[in-house]
């Protein structure tokens, strides 16, 4: 199953999980429907899509400011490890945003079944994306990138 590791890109693999959602929910259409005579998840939509929309905003800010790559299929190209900043929170602000966004559209769609996607998406983007480029990076600075690992957590 290495031949999967760092071939696509975590916005296809986005993509991917949004199109899955909306195939689930319209497959699974009559009863399953969240209920919307409340506002909580209205407001939870929002907050999600918010949160979603600023952390990987937040996550190329950081790694602009020490000039290193922001392209999740070359992690090899990185010049620093990032530790200011969001990523003093996460070490995958970007990957995170994209589950709030995720987690926002499932909310939109209004339906439980579309949720069941979001720990498919976690589980695909931590073993063949962020596994990956966290051995390059460990090969590439060391005990700095491990201290690192112990201090932030890989996604909360």
């Amino acid at each position: 199953m290495n031949d999967l590791e760092l071939k696509l890109p975590p916005l296809l693999v986005v993509l991917i999980i949004a199109i899955d959602m909306w195939l689930l929910s319209w497959i699974f259409a009559s009863g399953l429907n969240i209920g919307w005579q409340y506002s909580a998840p209205n407001a939870l939509l929002w907050l999600s899509i918010g949160v979603g929309a600023l952390l990987p905003v937040f996550g190329v800010i950081e790694f602009r400011k020490y000039k290193t790559t922001v392209n999740p299929m070359q992690p090899q190209e990185s010049t620093a490890v990032v530790q200011t900043g969001i990523y003093r929170f996460t070490r995958n602000p970007m990957y995170l945003g994209f589950f709030f966004l995720l987690l926002g559209f499932a909310l939109w769609l209004g339906n439980f079944v579309a949720l069941l996607m979001l720990p498919v998406y976690v589980w695909y983007l931590t073993r063949f994306q962020i596994m990956p480029e966290e051995r390059l990076l460990q090969d590439k600075f060391g005990e700095a990138y491990r201290a690192y690992m112990v201090q932030v957590r890989r996604w909360l």
